[in-house]
């Protein structure tokens, strides 16, 4: 794994890690969800370690202070917790998907893949929604959120927009709020701000109805849909939530969806299984093909 930095236009540098080289001819580029990066969630390493190791190279994307998590003690599981992310501008979230696909263009890979996990997932989606470019050859959308339905069954919310609200209006929008942010993460004020207020982002209203799906109707390629069995945040029903999402895009018949059988959202566990699917999802449909 190497580190690597991807300029944005508004001259901030992300950092990401990347597997494999440019000799390859395919590249998976995976935008990370919230509070994830290289360090914290398995299913990134395993992912670039398995499709590496098959010639396929693998770029984990983060968002713009990913690697800035820290150290705090969680005394449910009584030891330290590495944990962010601290900042982000979610209304960026396009130019950020943008860089780190033009980033992988000009490193002169043949097929580009682009990948989301989570929010990653959104973001991938208001991207290839939007963009006037077709510099991507295949999307894996996987975990996505329903963000309506997301506010409404996290912990912490209502207290935390309620802090963030007022951090801001005393002028404290860098501030990291006392309430770890849905349970999960420290956040500063002006970021679940931004999080809250990320419309661009609610294009899987499958639940809440609370969105828009235009930019799964405007996504040009083809691509799969990856969902654990057992994730918690799809209403009970993975492999319906999934096929929902999938059913406003122009032709869902052309796209596939794979369900991972006892996974979680974060498929804690099965971090090698899912790297598995993505490979066979490359292979079959990006490389046989060609």
């Amino acid at each position: 794994m190497d580190i690597i930095r991807v300029n944005t236009p508004r001259g901030l540098e992300l950092k990401g890690a990347m597997w494999g080289n440019t000799s390859m001819d395919t590249v998976v580029v995976m935008m990370s969800g919230i509070c994830s990066n290289v360090f914290q969630n398995d299913l990134l390493p395993a992912t670039g370690e398995l499709l590496s190791q098959n010639n396929i190279a693998f770029i984990a994307g983060h968002a713009m202070d990913a690697f800035s998590f820290f150290c705090y003690s969680d005394i449910n599981l009584k030891k330290q917790v590495n944990t962010g992310v601290v900042f982000d501008d979610f209304s960026l979230a396009y130019e950020d998907v943008e860089s780190y696909v033009k980033y992988a263009r000009e490193l002169g890979f043949k097929k580009i893949v682009l990948a989301g996990h989570s929010l990653g997932s959104n973001k991938i989606i208001n991207y290839l929604g939007n963009t006037p470019d077709d510099f991507a050859d295949y999307f894996i959308v996987t975990a996505p959120i329903d963000l309506g339905h997301w506010w409404q069954v996290m912990p912490n919310i209502d207290v935390c927009l309620k802090l963030a609200k007022q951090f801001v209006e005393e002028g404290r929008n860098k501030e990291i709020l006392p309430y770890l942010f849905g349970g999960f993460s420290p956040m500063s004020a002006e970021t679940v701000l931004s999080f809250y207020n990320a419309y661009n982002l609610k294009n899987c209203p499958v639940i809440s109805g609370d969105g828009e799906t235009d930019s799964l109707h405007s996504i040009k390629i083809n691509g799969a849909f990856v969902i654990g069995e057992k994730d918690s945040l799809t209403n009970g029903d993975a492999k319906a939530f999934m096929e929902n999402i999938n059913s406003y895009c122009k032709h869902p018949e052309e796209n596939r969806v794979v369900v991972v059988p006892g996974a979680s959202h974060i498929f804690y566990g099965k971090h090698n299984e899912y790297a598995k699917v993505i490979l066979d999802l490359v292979e079959e449909s990006v490389l046989l093909p060609a």
